[in-house]
């Protein structure tokens, strides 16, 4: 009865406590070690985190790496806070890949490609880079996702297009090892015409956005990795949101996926879509959509800020919107949205690396 009691504690109080408390619990007992480190209590303690309407945002300055409270979609300017990485990198070198479950996968780029999985709450870092990464980051050719697979293994996967071929592989978090797994066969979208967005995780999927910048102007395209057979598909942009040239942004809110499509017919426009019944309707459009110049980007601190919300192209332009009270309102659910120096992200315990009894 005792025991149960305590299982009892554990699953229903402690999964409920910040994750910095639970690291501190950790360190009372080998009793409490063992049970807040398990699979099962790190899926809970992050479920009911990412429930949450309270979101961080990390931020990579160029001489800093600052995190501040997103609360109900709204930047709290008082709890701003500057941290470190705890491996001797300027912050300047360094690239957010993905956000997943309160780990970060980032890159080192100024050596070549070392990935790293990093939790920035519990400070907890993981070299996982092999001898296969042997070049340099490429934003545009590079990218890659993270999620669990239906073991409760933590799983990394890593794209490469290089000289027309695509390679992926999945690093696993239990085995410690990368392996290689069947690509696109024959994809043109491996050519180096092309440019493929972060992931975006939702539903036991994984979706990239492939982009044509060159001919046909605007041709795209979406990239689906099922993480439970580990295979990939391809599927056509929608011709509903069809606006050349165009790009499509993906995001997660309230858990279903969604996409912004920025594109100029007349004007600049800045639409958002959901994916409902593997149909996609439009939510809204965003106010005043303008392409921010380099000056006015230098003067821009956070992604979210005053009612304004900052999107990262991956052609490289910075298009800004305004958010009225709709939109505010809808997108203060974002599960998941990240760039290459911004990322929101859920204060969970899970670690980078795997617990042994």
């Amino acid at each position: 009865m005792e025991k149960i009691g305590i299982e009892m504690v554990v699953e229903e109080i402690f999964s409920r406590l910040p994750a910095k408390a639970v690291d501190r619990f950790k360190i009372l007992s080998k009793y409490f070690r063992k049970e807040l480190s398990t699979h099962n209590f790190e899926l809970k303690h992050s479920r009911r985190a990412g429930n949450s309407l309270k979101k961080k945002l990390l931020s990579l300055k160029y001489e800093s790496i600052v995190v501040d409270d997103i609360v109900g979609g709204n930047l709290e300017l008082d709890t701003s806070k500057t941290i470190t990485f705890p491996y001797d990198i300027h912050p300047s070198y360094l690239r957010i890949i993905s956000s997943f479950n309160g780990m970060l996968l980032v890159c080192n780029e100024r050596i070549l490609c070392e990935l790293m999985l990093w939790n920035p709450t519990t400070g907890r870092y993981k070299l996982i880079s092999d001898d296969y990464f042997n070049h340099r980051f490429d934003r545009n050719s590079d990218t890659g996702g993270m999620y669990f697979d239906q073991f409760d293994d933590l799983k990394v996967l890593h794209i490469k297009c290089s000289r027309n071929v695509g390679t992926a592989r999945v690093y696993s978090r239990r085995l410690d090892s990368w392996r290689k797994i069947d690509f696109l066969k024959d994809s043109k979208l491996a050519s180096s015409c092309y440019s493929w967005s972060p992931a975006t995780y939702c539903g036991k999927t994984i979706y990239f956005m492939v982009s044509n910048y060159w001919f046909p102007p605007g041709e795209r395209n979406i990239v689906t990795f099922d993480v439970i057979s580990e295979s990939f598909s391809v599927l056509c942009f929608p011709e509903r949101m069809e606006v050349n040239p165009c790009q499509g942004h993906f995001l997660s809110i309230s858990n279903k996926l969604h996409v912004i499509v920025v594109g100029r017919a007349v004007e600049l426009k800045a639409d958002l879509y959901k994916l409902e019944h593997d149909d996609w309707v439009k939510v809204f459009s965003f106010d005043n959509p303008h392409i921010l110049d380099y000056q006015a980007r230098m003067q821009r601190t956070n992604i979210i800020q005053d009612k304004k919300w900052l999107i990262t192209s991956i052609w490289g332009d910075f298009v800004e919107v305004d958010l009225c009270n709709e939109a505010f309102n809808y997108l203060q659910h974002v599960d998941n949205y990240n760039g290459p120096k911004a990322a929101l992200f859920i204060e969970t315990t899970v670690s980078p690396f795997e617990y042994k009894l």
